[in-house]
């Protein structure tokens, strides 16, 4: 899950527990509203983790050289 998603979990978890007047017998939607909020805080957090480390930095970089080397027998005929 991504930053965004993380985002969109909080987003969501605030809207269940603040805004939704309603409530269940079974269910208990504050609950449910806090347990997305955390949710997405944890992914926010991950989805930052990931973009900011080394090795993605690192492998980006590689991935950004191309390098090509042909070998002809022969040349090319015109």
């Amino acid at each position: 899950m991504t930053a965004a998603g993380g985002l969109a979990l909080i987003a969501l978890g605030a809207l269940l527990r603040f805004f939704v007047p309603w409530q269940l017998s079974w269910v208990d939607v504050d609950l449910i509203g806090s347990v997305f909020m955390i949710a997405g805080a944890a992914a926010l957090a991950f989805g930052t983790v990931c973009a900011f480390s080394t090795e993605r930095r690192i492998a980006r970089r590689v991935r950004s050289h191309v390098y090509e080397r042909r070998w002809y027998d022969e040349p090319p005929q015109s």
